[in-house]
């Protein structure tokens, strides 16, 4: 592959990565409830860091840089929506409500869970 376009990639995933904070940051400042900021905040990381990750790793030196870069993102990856998860069923079983909800199917199960 040639340096320019390797470059030109690697300058293309970062600015998309770039757009996908920032779009999340606004997100964040705008949604009303914990529930839909949570959601913002795990496509920044998931999507935007880890499209900034690929394009450092595409424009890496070396290839044991872009192993790394690589092996970095797929731990955000991996462990970025586990951990959203879990801090969003903490904030249900804690009582916070959704602003706006059409169906709660996990309402009856929480219920339940906390007569144990």
């Amino acid at each position: 592959m040639s340096p320019v376009l390797r470059e030109a990639l690697a300058f293309l995933l970062m600015a998309g990565g770039a757009f996908f904070s920032f779009a999340s940051v606004i997100g964040i400042i705008r949604f009303p409830d914990v529930y839909t900021r949570i959601h913002s905040g795990t496509k920044a990381l998931t999507g935007g860091a880890t499209l900034i990750l690929l394009g450092a790793a595409l424009y890496a030196p070396s290839w044991q840089i872009a192993a790394k870069l690589f092996l970095i993102a797929g731990f955000l990856m991996a462990t970025n929506p586990i951990a959203s998860h879990a801090l969003s069923r903490a904030c249900y079983r804690h009582g916070m409500r959704p602003e706006v909800i059409f169906v709660d199917e996990y309402g009856p199960v929480a219920d339940e869970e906390a007569k144990k």
